[in-house]
C-alpha cells in the first residue's frame, strides 16, 4: 500500500462491542484515535456505547443493531464489510456458552451456539479479508479461549466451537499472511465481563488468581498483533496451562476432565 492509499483514520469493527472484551476493545482503539463501527443486538445499548466514545475520544462511531447467530444479521455486517468505508481490523468477539452440558440443552440451544461461534466468524472473516488483500493490509482477531486446547469442560460443546476458532485463524493467516492480512486467534482465559453471571454460571469457586482483566487481555492481544503472532494467550499463567495441555498424555486429560465433571457449566474466557 503507497502513502496515498493510506486512510487517514483506520476503522475497526468490533462484534459483541457493548460488554467485557468486546467493549474494551471498542474502548482502546477509540483511545488510539481509530474510527469505529460497533456491532450487537442490543441497539439501545450499542447507540449508548457510542456516545459514550464520541464524547470521550471525539472519533465517529457507527452502529450496526444484529444478531450473528442469524444469516440475516450476518449479512447485513458482512454488506458493511465488503462495501464503502475501508474497514481495517476486524475483532470478531461476539460469542456465547451454555449454561449447560449438551446432554441437557436444546438442538436450538446447540445450533445457535455453532451460529454465533463459529458460522459468524467464518462469515465475517472471509467478507473482511476480500477487500484486505485486494489492498494489500488489514487484520483480523478472532476470540477464542484457552478452553479449545484440551477436553476440559466435560459434556460442554463451548470448548469445540473455540477449538475450531483457533485452528480456523491459525490456518487462513498462513494463507493470508504472505499477502499483507493478519488472522491471529486470541485465546484468553477467565476473564471478568460479566458473561457468566448474564447467563446464570457459578463462577464463586475460582481462584482470584485465575481472574484476568479485559484490559490485559487487550493490550496482550493488541502487542501480539503487532508482533506477528497468529495465536496470543494473555498471561504467564494461561500460557504455561496451554502448553501443559497441548503436551500432556491425552489419558491424563481425560482423567482430569472427568474428575471436574460437576463442574462442567463453568468456561474460561
Amino acid at each position: 500500500m503507497t502513502s496515498e492509499q493510506v486512510p487517514a483514520v483506520r476503522r475497526a469493527l468490533v462484534t459483541g462491542a457493548t460488554a467485557g472484551i468486546g467493549a474494551e476493545f471498542a474502548r482502546r482503539l477509540a483511545a488510539d484515535g481509530w474510527a469505529l463501527v460497533l456491532v450487537a443486538r442490543d441497539a439501545a445499548r450499542l447507540a449508548e456505547k457510542a456516545a459514550e466514545l464520541t464524547g470521550r475520544y471525539g472519533h465517529p462511531v457507527e452502529v450496526i443493531p444484529a444478531d450473528l447467530s442469524t444469516a440475516d444479521g450476518c449479512a447485513e455486517v458482512e454488506r458493511r464489510l465488503t462495501g464503502d468505508g475501508q474497514v481495517d481490523l476486524l475483532v470478531n468477539n461476539a460469542g456465547i456458552s451454555l449454561n449447560q452440558p449438551f446432554l441437557r440443552s436444546s438442538p436450538d440451544d446447540e445450533s445457535r451456539l455453532l451460529g454465533l461461534n463459529v458460522h459468524a466468524v467464518l462469515r465475517l472473516t472471509r467478507a473482511a479479508i476480500g477487500p484486505m488483500i485486494r489492498r494489500g493490509d488489514g487484520a483480523v482477531i478472532n476470540v477464542s479461549s484457552v478452553a479449545g486446547f484440551g477436553p476440559v469442560m466435560p459434556g460442554s460443546t463451548y470448548p469445540a466451537s473455540k477449538a475450531w476458532v483457533t485452528a480456523f485463524s491459525e490456518s487462513i493467516d498462513l494463507t493470508t499472511r504472505p499477502r499483507g492480512v493478519r488472522v491471529m486467534a486470541l485465546c484468553p482465559g477467565y476473564t471478568r465481563t460479566g458473561a457468566h453471571e448474564r447467563i446464570g454460571i457459578d463462577m464463586s469457586g475460582t481462584p482470584r488468581l485465575m481472574w484476568l482483566r479485559a484490559e490485559q487481555v487487550v493490550d496482550e492481544a493488541l502487542r501480539d498483533l503487532r508482533k506477528g503472532r497468529s495465536i496470543s494467550v494473555p498471561s504467564r499463567r494461561y500460557k504455561l496451562a496451554v502448553a501443559a495441555v497441548r503436551h500432556a498424555p491425552r489419558g491424563l486429560l481425560r482423567r482430569f476432565a472427568r474428575d471436574t465433571r460437576g463442574r462442567d457449566d463453568r468456561h474460561p474466557g
